[in-house]
């Protein structure tokens, strides 16, 4: 792996929360939206509307259940009722009408486990989820996070200074899922780029891989899905075909370079920001995992899962027809004060509770346990090999920003050299 081949510039264009890759999902947006969650949360658990619009801003915006202007929205902002519609699939699905996969269509990489539900979604989801449980962590560390993480700071380590949000919590991400993958660095930030506007380019990327994989296997993810094996309703059990393949691979590329490089620049933002906190992690490293905990508490970089009602229902008040799009704004539920204390307060040192910012229930975040490996080690690396890691106080300081992807605007840091 080498990262002279990352074009920086490319990646600030592909990573710019405020740039035209983000700006339908409200990028631009730069107010602080908890005091308004906060009231709306204290009127009442479910609101007529979209989450935005709620928040005050007009214009339309696109996100997991939006814009779908003919259907009927409702936004959740409590705890206990984010929590419930959660853990009831069935009323409460993850997609606008059931799926149907056919693998001889052709369709299914229009589709994806975030899709499915029931035995389907349980079925696909178990062939990559030994991949990803907390036991495998140590997988993907030592091929792929680690040389990723050491490679990035020895581009600016004798710098003396570095902008950490674009130049090393934005790639970590994408060169782990590519690397799993076996996709060549210098295509990473083609994948990157064609998420959201050409998914068969990335098919095209692929191709060459499965087909690679399946006459023979290596230590990969790609790997993984080539050997995986499903029973379908028959008993007959069958290989995952090449479509499949990539509609596994779509999902978990967009999860994967997508949030955890603004969750780990969120975290790193607050800590900076509070040099005390950060000279006690600094000392102790145990307390990282409290300090990234408590950032997915305080500063979920996705504010907000989208849900399809399946069945009228009154919910916590609000009448809600079938066919309806509910919004429930986990930031919001997970500074409920009727959970915790304090909650607007970012506090490493308070008691542990499960919050909402990888979701829950069936279809809680299924690479939530590498996500958190990459933010550790990637901090716990700064933290070694940068000395007297700070702002950098001539320049302008973070912000965080956003209205459906939160994170931090650019982190310039000075540090000591040897």
């Amino acid at each position: 792996m080498k990262t002279t081949s990352l074009d920086r510039d490319r990646v600030r264009e592909l990573f710019d929360l405020q740039g035209s890759y983000n700006e339908a999902t409200g990028g631009k947006f730069s107010e602080d939206p908890y005091p308004i969650w906060h009231r709306l949360r204290s009127e009442k658990p479910v609101h007529p509307g979209t989450v935005h619009e709620l928040t005050g801003i007009s214009e339309p915006l696109m996100f997991q259940g939006l814009p779908y202007p003919d259907r009927e929205h409702f936004s959740v902002f409590s705890f206990e009722a984010c929590n419930e519609a959660f853990r009831n699939p069935r009323v409460f699905a993850s997609s606008p009408e059931a799926v149907d996969i056919d693998p001889e269509s052709g369709s299914l990489v229009h589709n994806s486990m975030l899709s499915m539900g029931g035995v389907q979604h349980r079925q696909y989801r178990s062939l990559v989820q030994p991949s990803f449980l907390p036991s495998n962590a140590q997988w993907w560390i030592q091929n792929w996070i680690e040389e990723a993480v050491q490679l990035l700071i020895d581009g600016f380590v004798d710098d003396g200074h570095a902008e950490l949000n674009v130049d090393f919590c934005a790639a970590i991400p994408v060169l782990t899922i590519t690397g799993s993958f076996g996709v060549p660095i210098e295509q990473a930030l083609d994948i990157r780029e064609a998420l959201s506007r050409d998914k068969q380019k990335i098919i095209d990327i692929l191709a060459p891989i499965v087909a690679a994989r399946r006459e023979e296997p290596q230590d990969d993810l790609i790997s993984v899905l080539v050997q995986a094996e499903r029973t379908d309703e028959s008993g007959t059990t069958q290989r995952l075909s090449d479509e499949e393949i990539y509609t596994f691979s779509l999902l978990l590329l967009a999860a994967g370079s997508g949030t955890t490089w603004k969750q780990m620049g969120t975290t790193l933002t607050a800590l900076l920001q509070r040099p005390d906190v950060l000279d006690k992690v600094r000392e102790d490293r145990s307390l990282l995992r409290a300090a990234i905990e408590e950032t997915l508490r305080w500063m979920p970089t996705d504010p907000m899962f989208s849900r399809w009602v399946t069945e009228d229902i009154e919910f916590y008040g609000q009448d809600i027809p079938k066919g309806s799009v509910v919004h429930l704004c986990v930031a919001a539920a997970n500074r409920d004060p009727e959970r915790w204390e304090r909650p607007d307060e970012y506090d490493i040192t308070r008691p542990t509770k499960s919050t909402l910012a990888f979701g829950q229930g069936a279809h809680i975040c299924l690479g939530m346990h590498v996500a958190r490996g990459e933010m550790t080690v990637g901090i716990n690396a700064l933290l070694d090999r940068l000395p007297g890691l700070r702002l950098d106080p001539a320049a302008e300081p973070p912000r965080l920003v956003g209205m459906y992807e939160r994170g931090a605007t650019a982190i310039p840091v000075l540090f000591d050299t040897k």
